[in-house]
């Protein structure tokens, strides 16, 4: 049992790191930090209701995740090949391109929840 602690601590230390590192050298992944902050401040504004937090959190989840995973892959890449590879770069661009899907969807799922609020308010 308590080599089992010691696993899960060192796997949560690992994965803190991992974090923190990420956040350290990606500037993609502060700017996301930055949206979700101001979408939080907005949600805080608007009262949204707990559905739509649920919605929010799972996005900033999967926004930053998607973040996370590319800067891995960007990482391996540059591990394996220091030199230009046109698979290398397919690689890069692609994870770079789930990042920005999924980015785009939580923009469009953001207006969803928000533009209705927003007319209210205005009107």
């Amino acid at each position: 049992m308590k080599k089992a602690i010691v696993r899960f601590i060192k796997a949560f230390e690992c994965a803190v790191n991992g974090l923190i590192y990420s956040v350290k050298t990606e500037r993609n992944l502060r700017y996301h930090m930055i949206a979700a902050t101001f979408v939080t401040l907005a949600g805080l504004f608007f009262g949204l209701n707990a559905y739509e937090w649920s919605i929010l959190v799972l996005l900033f989840g999967v926004v930053m995740s998607g973040e996370i995973i590319n800067t891995a892959i960007e990482t391996t890449v540059d591990l394996v090949t220091e030199d230009y590879h046109p698979l290398a770069k397919i690689a890069k661009d692609a994870a770079a391109a789930a990042v920005l899907v999924t980015a785009i969807a939580a923009v469009i799922i953001g207006l969803i929840i928000f533009v209705p609020k927003i007319l209210q308010w205005i009107i």
